[in-house]
């Protein structure tokens, strides 16, 4: 079973006290447990500063540990807090974190996530919201260049709440990046088999964030898009399936006719249901009317209906036996 760490803090000895982060890694393992379908997802560990008390890169070290214990599943890592920058790079500010103890390094994170990647040929997603979140995964053998080439093993991607030299803020009761994600998750940035990974929901954010909010930052070193979680299909795999043998060719058409509208007098059952299905490839923009009329009209006037652009590419996967 995929495994995740969230760590959220609001409570510092030395810096501003927050109010979202803990809610933000609650809410997150609300979404990440388990699927729509209630199917299991992620077992998830919760580290922090209401549970745990006072948070430190120790306490982090020790349960990094156990994440990284198992090379048989994808692993995530979250964290919601301050973060902070010198000279050395990145760090993710801990409880009692000073000006020369700055907290948990950036660097170390996607190190370690480097590493089991490397040696597990798995996937690790890290999901950074604090101040400067962007600096992570960035070169650091040029000391203090926050913003050079990112540096990342097969497998590895991070989401980041903000450009490497720029402060995230809060919203009422999450991180602004964090209450995006948790939209995302929730099917915001699903695609038409329900599946949400770590691109859209980078684009659902960016996308919602304006240009003179913070920028959240993608970067990936992905062979493959696993999917976070799943969500409720617009169309199930078993219609989508049905594609190649409703249009033998993707830009074919179909001829509708009276008989497939349910309130005719010459409805037929097998033509009501099948139109059932196309109005439901047509909700989800898979299938539309050639005529530009909608379905009723199209079906009275013997008018066809063909796929759109997507949804080709749904029945190549189909074709291709791949769904």
């Amino acid at each position: 079973m995929r495994r995740a760490l969230l760590v959220g803090i609001d409570r510092y000895r030395t810096a501003p006290q927050l109010y979202g982060c803990v809610s933000d890694a609650e809410a997150l393992e609300g979404a990440l447990v388990r699927n729509d379908d209630r199917s299991p997802n992620y077992r998830c560990e919760l580290l922090t500063s209401e549970k745990d008390g006072a948070v430190e890169a120790a306490h982090v070290r020790h349960a990094l540990e156990r994440l990284f214990d198992n090379p048989n599943a994808d692993v995530l890592f979250y964290f919601s807090g301050h973060g902070t920058a010198n000279s050395w790079g990145g760090h993710l500010m801990m409880h009692g974190s000073t000006q020369h103890d700055p907290g948990f390094p950036m660097s170390e994170l996607v190190l370690r996530a480097n590493q089991f990647a490397r040696a597990s040929r798995r996937n690790v997603l890290i999901m950074l919201d604090c101040c400067y979140a962007g600096a992570a995964g960035n070169d650091d053998e040029m000391v203090g260049n926050l913003e050079d080439e990112a540096r990342l093993q097969e497998g590895v991607t991070i989401l980041a709440a903000a450009r490497p030299r720029q402060k995230a803020v809060e919203t009422v009761g999450h991180g602004a990046f964090t209450r995006l994600v948790l939209g995302a998750l929730d099917g915001g940035a699903a695609d038409v088999r329900g599946r949400v990974s770590a691109a859209p929901v980078y684009a659902y954010a960016e996308a919602v964030l304006g240009a003179l909010d913070q920028r959240p930052i993608y970067k990936s070193h992905a062979a493959s898009l696993e999917p976070i979680r799943r969500c409720y299909p617009a169309v199930p795999d078993d219609i989508l399936r049905q594609l190649p043998g409703l249009f033998p060719q993707s830009d074919d058409v179909y001829k509708l006719a009276p008989s497939y509208e349910r309130k005719h007098p010459d409805a037929v059952p097998e033509h009501v249901a099948l139109f059932q299905t196309f109005k439901r490839l047509q909700v989800a923009q898979l299938l539309r009317c050639e005529s530009g009329l909608d379905m009723y009209d199209t079906a009275l006037a013997f008018e066809t209906v063909l796929l759109t652009p997507l949804g080709r590419f749904y029945w190549e996967l189909a074709d291709a036996g791949q769904l």
